[in-house]
């Protein structure tokens, strides 16, 4: 598995995404990469895990109550 590729989709996002700021400012990148990431991420990993928190939070291997807190903050159910 290619863990670059990510990575990579990510900088070729941002170098997009900061040519389209075509001279404007950027503001607030970290919060708007990570919500545009983790979101999906939330929605796959529960989705493979079959809607099984504990299992989705093994897999993401964080606390089964941050999963929560992060599936509500999202919308997620």
């Amino acid at each position: 598995m290619d863990k670059c590729a990510l990575a990579n989709s990510v900088k070729a996002s941002l170098d997009q995404y900061f040519k389209d700021l075509d001279g404007q400012p950027p503001h607030a990148i970290y919060d708007m990469v990570l919500s545009c990431i983790e979101k999906p991420l939330l929605e796959y990993v529960m989705q493979f895990a079959g809607g099984n928190q504990s299992k989705a939070a093994e897999i993401l291997d964080i606390n089964r109550n941050t999963l929560r807190k992060k599936l509500q903050q999202y919308n997620i159910q």
